[in-house]
C-alpha cells in the first residue's frame, strides 16, 4: 500500500505542532517525548491497525501489493498488526508500554524484512509492497525508535541530576 508516508510524515508534523502549541517548557527531552508519543500512537497504533485490518478483511489486495500468493497466513500476519496497533495506541496513556511495544514492533518488523530480503533474491521479487521504501522502513523505523527510547531516558537521567 502507498500510505506509508502518512505513518511516518504526519506523526512529526503532530510532535512539531503539539511541540510549539504546548505551554510546557520547550526542551529536547520534551520534543523526543512528543515524537515517542506520535510514532507510538499514530505510526504504530493507527498505522498497525489500518495495516492489519486490510490484511484481515482485504488478503488479496494485500497479497497483490507484495506479490505473493494469498494465503490464510496473510490474515494472521493482520492480527499481529492489530495487536502491535493496539499496544500503540495504549502508550499514549502508559510509558510503561513504550519499550515493550517497540521491541515488539522491532522485532516484527525486521522479521518481514528478512522474509522480503529472502523472497527478492530468491524470486527477483521487487513489488512496491515487498521492496523500496517500504522494506527500507521495515528497517530503519524500528532503529528511530529505539534510538529515540534510549535518547529520552538518558535526557531524563540528565533532567533529574
Amino acid at each position: 500500500m502507498e500510505m506509508w508516508y502518512i505513518f511516518v510524515v504526519v506523526p512529526i508534523i503532530g510532535a512539531l505542532l503539539h511541540f510549539f502549541a504546548s505551554k510546557k517548557a520547550r526542551t529536547k527531552n520534551r520534543f523526543i517525548e512528543l515524537l515517542l508519543l506520535w510514532f507510538l500512537g499514530f505510526g504504530i497504533g493507527i498505522g498497525s491497525i489500518f495495516n492489519g485490518l486490510a490484511q484481515v478483511f482485504s488478503p488479496e489486495m494485500v497479497a497483490q501489493s507484495v506479490g505473493w500468493p494469498n494465503t490464510p497466513f496473510l490474515r494472521e500476519v493482520g492480527f499481529a498488526n492489530i495487536s502491535y496497533g493496539i499496544l500503540g495506541l495504549l502508550s499514549i496513556k502508559y510509558r510503561s508500554f513504550w519499550a515493550p511495544t517497540i521491541i515488539a514492533y522491532a522485532v516484527f518488523m525486521w522479521g518481514a524484512a528478512i522474509g522480503h530480503i529472502y523472497n527478492i533474491q530468491q524470486t527477483g521479487n521487487l513489488a512496491a509492497g515487498n521492496a523500496g521504501i517500504v522494506l527500507y522502513l521495515d528497517i530503519l523505523m524500528p532503529i528511530v525508535f529505539i534510538l529515540l527510547l534510549i535518547s529520552y531516558h538518558k535526557t531524563m537521567k540528565v533532567a533529574e541530576t
